[in-house]
């Protein structure tokens, strides 16, 4: 394969996909470049990046014949299809279901269940990435150039802002009771997938193998592993062995054998200790 560039972020629980697909697959530097669009500042929202992306999402991949792909999805499978190293294909209902917006990693980050949650996510990151993203939207949308993604603009001004006003205190009580109410939900579903639907896919799947993928990661492993490693992230976790014990707080019980020695299978990995090198994400 000709030299691509993935367009990445260290922070972002998505571009981890392809980034462990990246070593695991045996990918170097002459192959594929890597870009940093920094999500903390809103990179992401500039007419120029949009050009690329009109999602204004990580990960992006643009090919060396100019073929640009724009989900997590579609350049994982771009790069499990065209590496040397051969892994075992994903299976699109269950890297459909780790992407549905009922289990979203990226939610878990800015969700908040009451007044205090609320309060310990204001005064850390979490303010401070609202408050630069609405800048830089509202920033570029003021350009010249940002006139072709008015609506684009316009619809991330609204949703961002409206969340930035829980944070900021500035919305209206039955708003913010509401947006408990959400995170209620959210953190009830992320509970069922971790201690019943993922169970019972591991126990269906990997048997005597450690990954779904079999002896070594699959491409529906590199989907997984990243989700795992966000949802332990917001609970406060480490990316060493047994770093999964930290969500047995939230989830009221014991984290399942079958995800914990699926997390343990991945944390003695060399593509697991680059991309989470600097701690989870």
């Amino acid at each position: 394969m000709s030299k691509a560039t993935l367009y990445t972020f260290g922070a972002s629980v998505w571009a981890a996909v392809p980034e462990l697909a990246l070593v695991e697959l045996g990918y170097t530097g002459d192959q594929v470049v890597r870009e940093v669009v920094n999500l903390g500042e809103g990179e992401n929202f500039k007419p120029s990046f949009l050009k690329l992306n009109p999602r204004g999402t990580l990960p992006t991949l643009r090919t060396a014949d100019g073929n640009v792909y724009t989900s997590t999805e579609t350049v994982t499978r771009y790069l499990v299809e065209n590496a040397s190293v051969k892994v075992a294909p994903g299976t699109p209902s269950f890297i459909a279901k780790i992407h549905d917006d009922q289990f979203d990693p990226n939610f878990a980050f800015l969700l908040a269940r009451d007044d205090k949650e609320l309060a310990a996510k204001a005064s850390g990151f979490p303010l401070a990435f609202l408050q630069n993203r609405q800048s830089a939207l509202n920033r570029n949308a003021s350009t010249p150039e940002g006139v072709e993604f008015k609506s684009f603009y316009d619809a991330k001004i609204v949703g961002n802002g409206g969340l930035l006003s829980i944070y900021k205190g500035e919305a209206p009580a039955d708003v913010k009771s509401n947006f408990f109410s959400q995170s209620q939900k959210h953190w009830d579903s992320l509970r069922a997938f971790i201690t019943q639907i993922l169970p019972a896919t591991l126990e269906s799947t990997t048997k005597e193998k450690p990954f779904l993928g079999g002896e070594r990661p699959g491409e529906d492993d590199f989907h997984l592993a990243a989700w795992l490693a966000r949802i332990a992230f917001v609970a406060g976790g480490k990316p060493g062995k047994d770093g999964l014990k930290v969500l047995e707080k939230e989830l009221g019980e014991d984290v399942p054998d079958e995800v914990v020695d699926y997390w343990n299978a991945w944390a003695a990995r060399d593509s697991w200790k680059k991309v989470y090198e600097g701690g989870l994400h």
